[in-house]
């Protein structure tokens, strides 16, 4: 993690006094659990495999009336996954080995969020409805029956640098389950959102993002629509916007500069989570489809699944994923696939800003570099193929 998603939500600390009260509930729910079974998935392969072809986007037309804040996404046929590049560091490299092989897969249109949801929107929701999200709620000792009660207590995971270099192979230095960190105050207790209006909203668990996208009248994407929508028109490049991660010397996402992870020096104009939009869209309008916060999508995670979908031996058509969750890593913790990278990404260790790398997490967690987009799927009206 740069967050690579997968085991950054376990083992968190906090600081101070909160140390002595968390750290039974941290070791119960975060901390890798002793495997009660033996991983039955197979790695995916790191031979040459099937290449990328041309994205061939469907004819059907924009439906009339495009709901406010979202980009028509025209679906089509399209070569899904990472491409295996012997130019690519090893951090680069360990990003693209769940996302292979390479897979031909065909989405329907459907209009998409241009932005992430944004604290001003998911401020309007609370509003409306009273929702309290999973970070704001005292875990239920049913949930954590060995966890003492005074463990039980509401937080979120937060990105704390150390004040010197650590060894990367050990990421419960750089994050703490924080008490009273929540949307509301994405850092802990002392931070707040003003003038945040605008910056993606963050510590939200997965099922925090259905709630909202239930009361907009939308749905969380599939990861083959996300994307099929984050490539923007464009086959098999390495970023939204095609080859060149600074295209003519220009910052093209919030990504971490630096040493990882101890500063973040801004060279991009950004230290930490940024404002949506401050970046150029891709070929279909949709803002920071790389970096700022990582964005959750409906799939459940299994680092197996586009070997299945290969099995197949012919283009799937809207996948929605496989029927359950399994991460080798941690069997016993159901996860969601989620996609973009974040500000934390680097390439001294996570490069999944790399359009067709995928994150991980666990459903319950919520983290201030996660957030979500929307969509609203659209029943074509007469036949689409991929032709």
């Amino acid at each position: 993690m740069e967050a690579k998603p997968s085991g950054l939500y376990h083992g968190f600390v906090w600081a101070g006094l909160a140390i002595i009260l968390a750290i039974g509930l941290l070791a119960w729910k975060f901390m890798p659990r002793a495997a009660s079974q033996a991983s039955n998935v197979a790695p995916p392969s790191r031979m040459p495999g099937p290449t990328f072809q041309p994205t061939i986007e469907s004819k059907f037309p924009a439906p009339p009336n495009a709901p406010a804040g979202m980009a028509w996404i025209p679906g089509g046929e399209f070569s899904m996954g990472a491409q295996q590049n012997d130019s690519l560091n090893d951090v680069g490299m360990q990003a693209t080995v769940d996302s292979r092989p390479i897979h031909r897969v065909y989405v329907d249109g459907f209009w998409m969020d241009k932005t992430d949801v944004t604290n001003a929107e998911f401020a309007r929701f609370v509003k409306a409805t009273n929702y309290v999200t999973v970070a704001e709620r005292k875990p239920n000792a049913k949930d954590f029956p060995d966890a003492p009660p005074e463990n039980l207590v509401a937080g979120a995971v937060v990105f704390s640098p150390p004040d010197h270099m650590v060894s990367l192979d050990d990421h419960f230095q750089w994050w703490s389950y924080v008490h009273g960190a929540n949307w509301r105050h994405p850092e802990g207790p002392q931070s707040s959102l003003k003038g945040r209006d605008n910056f993606p909203v963050v510590d939200v668990a997965y099922e925090d993002a259905q709630a909202y996208a239930k009361w907009a009248g939308k749905r969380l994407p599939t990861e083959a629509e996300w994307e099929f929508a984050a490539r923007g028109g464009l086959s098999g490049k390495l970023y939204p916007w095609g080859d060149e991660f600074r295209p003519g010397g220009k910052w093209m996402a919030n990504t971490h500069q630096g040493q990882f992870p101890v500063k973040d020096t801004g060279d991009d104009g950004h230290i930490g989570i940024s404002e949506v939009a401050i970046f150029p869209p891709n070929g279909y309008g949709l803002y920071d489809m790389a970096g700022n916060v990582w964005q959750w999508t409906s799939d459940w995670y299994r680092p197996d699944y586009y070997a299945r979908l290969m099995a197949a031996g012919s283009t799937v058509k809207n996948p929605t994923g496989p029927s359950s969750a399994y991460d080798p890593g941690e069997p016993n913790e159901p996860k969601r696939v989620q996609r973009g990278g974040s500000f934390l990404c680097t390439d001294q260790y996570c490069s999944r800003y790399m359009v067709g790398t995928r994150g991980k997490g666990e459903v319950s967690t919520g983290t201030n570099h996660l957030g979500f987009r929307c969509v609203v799927p659209v029943t074509p009206k007469e036949p689409q193929t991929g032709n």
